[in-house]
């Protein structure tokens, strides 16, 4: 919701109920008043101003700026009734306090505890009035924010997911993949079948899994396992890769294809492939966050040649800006011959 939308639906709100209480002056006037010359009614907009203003003004704030976002918004409804309890009596009593300071103390000389604290008690319940409506006001723009928010991540997701299965899916991968799997049938048919089941698996999560807005981790990383298998037919070396994961991952459910297009990338610009741990793919799992790295030897000549393809540094860094806002954090370091991508994904407590 734009900013100059929300300072006049503030506006809109505060003048509505200047006009409120301009009616109940009528009213009052209409109800046989007798009509008061200027200074009484400068006093009388003093003493209004303390008795429906300032305290208003106090809890709709407090409950608006403060009590929303630390307490609602976190679901923590015991301390939200008791910190706006507490503050709609506060409110009272600088409602009381600036009646009794506009009247040069009459409030407190002229009346006894008992009537102040009905006033006082009036002006809580006023102020709670204002709170709760601050409350619903709040709820309402971020409502509507989260709503364009999931509208921009689903039109993102869309563009990222039509790019990912173009990077992924590539005719270059089926190609190299079947091509080997071809020339492995006569070597060992078994093997050749497990690795055809593998391919068939990748190409079903793509067409599949991919299509929800989460998945667990353990889908994920199956799809890693057998991407690195495939990639692992090109080469006898069995040190080429470096991959493990550690921790809680089965309690973890994320976006779909979250790791894979670094995984992709580093086996595309990874040229070597006589030479041990060229890539390192290591994945962590804690009960608060995930974490990710990869690693991959590249020399520049290589990366010339893949140059076109794959999907870009600030498309996947969009994608993460939009499904974990706040919760993330991505570095990616590029040294003379290696690239390295630290990524780590924090559990959202709500």
């Amino acid at each position: 919701m734009k900013r100059s939308f929300i300072i006049l639906l503030h506006l809109g709100y505060w003048v509505l109920y200047l006009l409120l209480i301009l009616l109940f002056l009528l009213f009052m006037e209409a109800g046989g008043v007798k009509t008061i010359n200027q200074q009484q009614l400068i006093g009388f907009f003093k003493v209004m101003t303390a008795f429906t203003i300032f305290p208003a003004l106090i809890s709709f704030y407090s409950f608006y700026l403060l009590l929303f976002n630390k307490y609602l918004s976190e679901k923590k409804i015991t301390a939200l009734c008791l910190t706006g309890l507490v503050t709609v009596l506060i409110a009272g009593l600088c409602g009381l306090a600036g009646m009794n300071l506009v009247t040069n103390g009459k409030i407190f000389r002229n009346n006894g505890l008992k009537e102040m604290l009905i006033m006082m008690a009036f002006l809580s319940i006023l102020a709670l009035i204002h709170g709760i409506i601050a409350l619903v006001m709040k709820g309402f723009i971020t409502w509507y924010g989260d709503i364009r928010i999931k509208a921009a991540l689903k039109q993102k997701n869309f563009e990222t997911e039509l790019a990912l299965v173009r990077s992924q899916l590539s005719p270059h991968f089926l190609f190299n993949t079947i091509n080997n799997i071809d020339v492995l049938i006569e070597k060992d048919a078994v093997k050749a079948s497990a690795y055809l089941n593998k391919l068939s698996d990748i190409m079903r999560f793509m067409l599949y899994e991919t299509k929800t807005e989460n998945i667990p981790l353990q889908k994920e990383l199956s799809y890693i396992d057998k991407y690195i298998d495939l990639q692992k037919i090109r080469t006898a070396n069995v040190n080429f890769v470096q991959y493990s994961t550690v921790g809680e991952t089965g309690k973890w459910v994320i976006a779909p294809m979250l790791f894979i297009p670094f995984i992709e990338n580093a086996f595309k610009h990874s040229g070597n492939k006589k030479e041990g741990h060229a890539i390192v793919v290591n994945i962590k799992a804690t009960g608060k966050s995930l974490e990710f790295y990869c690693e991959n030897h590249f020399s520049e000549n290589h990366l010339a040649d893949h140059k076109a393809g794959g999907i870009g540094n600030d498309l996947i860094q969009k994608r993460l800006g939009l499904l974990y806002p706040g919760k993330h954090e991505l570095n990616i370091e590029k040294e003379k011959d290696t690239y390295k991508v630290h990524l780590i994904i924090y559990k959202n407590e709500n």
